[in-house]
């Protein structure tokens, strides 16, 4: 395909059979989905990337396709993802845009969570048919997340008339398109982090504070309490909350801040804050009786006398705090 047959608006929703693929910003994103277009039948062309960590990933995904400066990529491709930072993005588009870089008709796919295609209408006045297509999920930057992509979400948005287009191209990479309206997307964005981002940050905090008790593998350990959480948690939702805050073990969390504050004063602040948030939560769905809540939230907002010594989870307690009671 030349550029004289470029994909023209009107052509959009009928998905050009086989399109030229570019990447610009050859980071953990871009070159996987190329990757897995290219197994779709499309033909990556052209990539950009500027470290050395960037330039390895694309030779190791997209073997024999050429690294070149953006403009260049733009100019072989019909279809380009701009897969960068989302702070770079909008420089980016601006960029494109004044230099002349963008042909009418051309696809480009920006891949960020945070945007909808508003931040693509500098390449729309240009003439280009925005997507915006964001998979849920986290990359390594591997061969192995070409595979994770099967049945992996894509939260989309694009114009009405390219919507078809923009969910085929991601069923074309094995994910499944779910519809985002343009002004939901920073909250859907933040939805994301919380559940995913905020996570790896809690189980890195549980690891480093096991370690810290010697826990010769706190990998091993955490596994299938977190793997069965997170199950339960994806099934019922609050209904799955257990341990001693939604139990009101007032003790027993007077018991985790002192240790945690004398031996892991980095983990105190988000303990506090999801004992908080969970406590909140058990009592709005009845998991937590009032009369056991009082002396726990004296307890998380530092009122010493909150509760007795030796809550039911506390010392000469039972259960842990994955037990289910």
């Amino acid at each position: 395909m030349n550029p004289a047959s470029a994909p023209r608006p009107t052509e959009a929703a009928d998905r050009p059979a086989r399109l030229r693929v570019g990447v610009v910003g050859a980071g953990r994103v871009g070159p996987v989905l190329a990757a897995a277009l290219r197994l779709a039948g499309h033909q990556p062309v052209a990539a950009s990337g500027v470290s050395d960590a960037s330039r390895r990933r694309a030779e190791a995904l997209l073997p024999g396709v050429p690294l070149v400066a953006p403009d260049e990529v733009l100019a072989a491709s019909d279809l380009v993802l701009l897969t960068v930072p989302d702070d770079a993005l909008p420089p980016l588009v601006a960029g494109l845009a004044e230099t002349g870089a963008i042909r009418p008709g051309q696809l480009l796919v920006h891949t960020s969570g945070r945007f909808g295609v508003g931040v693509l209408d500098p390449a729309l006045r240009a003439g280009a048919l925005p997507l915006a297509l964001h998979p849920v999920m986290t990359f390594a930057g591997s061969s192995v997340d070409v595979q994770r992509l099967a049945g992996c979400s894509f939260g989309v948005t694009a114009p009405a008339e390219l919507r078809m287009a923009a969910e085929a191209l991601v069923i074309e990479m094995g994910g499944e398109p779910e519809w985002i309206e343009e002004r939901d997307r920073a909250l859907y964005h933040a939805a994301l982090a919380m559940g995913a981002n905020h996570l790896v940050t809690l189980v890195a905090q549980s690891l480093d504070v096991l370690r810290e008790v010697g826990v010769a593998a706190p990998d091993r350990m955490l596994g299938p309490l977190l793997g069965a959480a997170l199950d339960n948690a994806l099934r019922s939702g609050d209904a799955a909350l257990t341990g001693p805050v939604a139990r009101g073990d007032a003790g027993t969390v007077a018991a985790h801040l002192d240790e945690l504050r004398a031996h892991a004063p980095g983990t105190l602040a988000s303990y506090l804050a999801l004992a908080r948030t969970t406590a909140d939560r058990a009592l709005d769905h009845g998991l937590l009786r009032p009369e056991s809540a009082e002396a726990l939230l004296d307890v998380l907002a530092g009122r010493p006398d909150g509760g007795p010594g030796g809550g039911a989870g506390g010392p000469g307690g039972q259960g842990t705090d994955g037990a289910d009671r």
